[in-house]
């Protein structure tokens, strides 16, 4: 589960490198709020710093049936 949330913030991170702007992806009641991206059966929470290079994970959530 850790190495699927770190393979798509990888991937987050790669896109934000080249411009494009990741503070909507994923599910969230708007841009640049905490947002949700589904991983592994479970999914994570992150925030995007809008005035710095970085994607903050808050909560990494594994499926239901592993808890």
């Amino acid at each position: 589960m850790v190495a699927e949330v770190e393979r798509l913030v990888g991937q987050l991170v790669d896109l934000a490198s080249t411009g494009i702007d990741v503070s909507d992806f994923g599910n969230g009641p708007r841009p640049g709020g905490l947002r949700r991206m589904d991983a592994a059966g479970g999914w994570f929470y992150f925030l995007v710093a809008p005035r710095a290079p970085l994607i903050i994970v808050v909560r990494i959530m594994p499926p239901f049936d592993v808890l």
